[in-house]
């Protein structure tokens, strides 16, 4: 059964591993990059497979000082009725085995409170994989960032009961 826990300073170094590894699609993390992420977000968790590593998420909540443009993006447009989802990060070998679905049940049931979940998939280089999760998921597009070199989608679903 997965489960999520919070980060560990001995997860550092296989969550920087991983992030490397999936670099295309996410903003480059040294220690001192983990640790200051980790002090901006809400929750910055390991996802446990059967004792194993599989990866990895970090939500932000509103109010947050977290420099991102999509997070501001998000502030600007939705204030303090939105959690934001900054990465969700599987091991390779994990991928494929339903625990993106799992991640995503937890993250919703606490975006619930604040009426949305937030979050981009990129549009350049395009994510084929990610932009049909989420869509099945329910997520829309509500606006895009970027340029014909890294462009985003900026995705919501809206947590209405």
């Amino acid at each position: 059964m997965p489960a999520l826990r919070p980060l560990r300073a001995e997860d550092v170094a296989e969550v920087i591993a991983l992030n490397q590894r999936n670099v295309s699609a996410l903003t480059p993390l040294d220690e001192e990059g983990v640790h200051r992420l980790r002090g901006h977000a809400d929750r910055f968790d390991v996802i446990d497979a059967d004792g194993s590593f599989a990866g990895f998420v970090v939500t932000v909540g509103p109010g947050s000082t977290y420099d991102s443009e999509n997070y501001r993006w998000f502030a600007e447009h939705y204030a303090d009725r939105f959690y934001y989802l900054d990465r969700v990060v599987l091991h390779e070998e994990q991928r494929r085995r339903g625990l993106g679905s799992f991640v995503y049940d937890e993250i919703e049931a606490v975006a619930r409170a604040y009426d949305r979940l937030a979050l981009e998939v990129n549009l350049q280089p395009r994510n084929e994989g990610s932009l049909a999760f989420h869509a099945g998921r329910g997520f829309t597009e509500v606006g895009r960032l970027g340029d014909e070199t890294h462009l985003v989608s900026l995705m919501v679903k809206l947590m209405v009961s």
